[in-house]
């Protein structure tokens, strides 16, 4: 199948092949056609199949049809939790319609609001938001939802996790009642369809996969070590293996920076992204990074969603994370499309319960591995190490029951003070 297949516009097609994709993959086999014949859809399907282009192409088919207004004013608006996103769908939408009339604006917090109010003055067809600074738009009045004809709502589930929740209800509440509306997620949880509920009107339900389950092309291995080796063994893999694109992954903003730095003198080009970094910091680490000037670029989850980067050879979970639904996201930056890709996780022995959780979450357990070459300290078994077991404690000697003497007995028990007599 081709995407010549689904009706789509000739500039549009042109605009696919620019990019250099041929074939489409199974969530956009599935939904475009859905989308393109107006109904409301939910679509399921793992980290890295495709989504983005599964609602994108349907809207740029739709807008590209109609007749052109004297004032451009928003059609279609794209909700997802993240400025990486936000931005990445941009890139999409963008690199996708080069060949359409389309103008598209990315509104995200985190820089200068002046540069969007000047965009939206001189008018634009798609709106891509988070939805807090689509929050401070509406509440200026700088931008106008009363047009708008097609809603997304991508990354749905986490968009929840986040709490943009009351947000996204507010937001959803200042749209026409007529629209279609698409919602993406990569989980469809129970309050994701309680949330679907209310603002899909007779959906098509997709799903591809098995719900919760990492998608084929990535293997997954687990490695147990401890923590104060886990360094010794990325230096380890990194210098021993064909790892060209690597992102590692931190529980922490403080433990990314950690990483990073000791990779820099150990002599790996690096870099790292997180919440403490500018905007302009977290792009041109991506930028970076997608060019390959940096080998290994360290990342904290909130990045785990917002990374779309092709060619990522391994992820490697330095920590693994305390959900489960996260160790999913982040491993699907890696073997995205039709690309295979490894995932990597150091397990020490206190995160023995995090990968409980996370095999449980997928349904499948995954076999412990003893990395070739590298020497371990202790066992590779996810044993507890002297390290992990709890310091004893020295506990004070019992106390002693109180005392039933009498005052005057107690009294005398006491020892007497000396006094000095006064010489005269």
């Amino acid at each position: 199948m081709s995407f010549t297949t689904f009706g789509l516009s000739d500039p549009l097609v042109r605009g696919i092949l620019a990019t250099g994709y041929t074939a489409p993959t199974e969530i956009q086999s599935q939904a475009i056609p859905a989308a393109i014949s107006g109904r409301d859809i939910i679509g399921g399907a793992q980290t890295g199949t495709g989504k983005t282009a599964a609602f994108v192409l349907p809207i740029l088919d739709r807008l590209s049809h109609e007749q052109p207004t004297k004032k451009r004013v928003a059609k279609a608006l794209i909700l997802t939790p993240t400025r990486e996103l936000a931005l990445q769908i941009e890139k999409s939408i963008k690199g996708y319609g080069r060949f359409v009339n389309l103008r598209t604006l990315a509104v995200y917090g985190g820089v200068n609001i002046k540069s969007q109010l000047s965009e939206l003055k001189r008018g634009v067809d798609i709106v891509v938001a988070t939805p807090g600074r689509l929050m401070d738009h509406m509440e200026r009045g700088t931008i106008n939802l009363k047009y708008i004809e097609v809603l997304v709502l991508d990354e749905a589930d986490r968009m929840l996790d986040m709490g943009f929740i009351n947000d996204v209800k507010r937001i959803v509440g200042a749209l026409p009642v007529k629209r279609q509306t698409m919602l993406f997620s990569a989980t469809i949880s129970p309050e994701v369809k309680s949330l679907a509920a209310g603002m899909l009107k007779s959906p098509e339900m997709i799903q591809i996969g098995r719900p919760r389950n990492p998608i084929e092309t990535i293997t997954q291995h687990i490695y147990p070590v401890r923590k104060e080796q886990k360094m010794d063994l990325l230096l380890h893999m990194l210098g021993n293996s064909q790892m060209y694109s690597v992102l590692v992954f931190s529980r922490t903003r403080h433990g990314a920076d950690k990483i990073n730095r000791r990779l820099k003198r150990a002599g790996i080009v690096s870099v790292a992204i997180h919440s403490g970094r500018t905007q302009g910091q977290r792009l041109q680490a991506m930028e970076g990074f997608k060019r390959g000037r940096f080998q290994v670029m360290v990342a904290t989850d909130i990045a785990a969603r917002g990374i779309n980067i092709e060619g990522i050879s391994h992820v490697i979970n330095y920590d693994v994370p305390v959900y489960a639904e996260d160790y999913v996201h982040r491993i699907g930056r890696t073997g995205r499309a039709t690309a295979l890709g490894d995932a990597i996780t150091f397990v020490s022995y206190d995160e023995q319960k995090y990968l409980r959780k996370i095999e449980t979450f997928i349904g499948r357990e995954l076999e412990s591995e003893k990395y070739e070459g590298f020497a371990y300290t202790k066992s590779d078994s996810l044993e507890p190490q002297p390290s992990d077991k709890p310091k004893s404690v020295r506990h004070k000697s019992p106390i002693s029951p109180p005392r039933t003497a009498s005052r005057k007995l107690r009294a005398a028990r006491r020892p007497r003070r000396r006094v000095a007599r006064r010489r005269g």
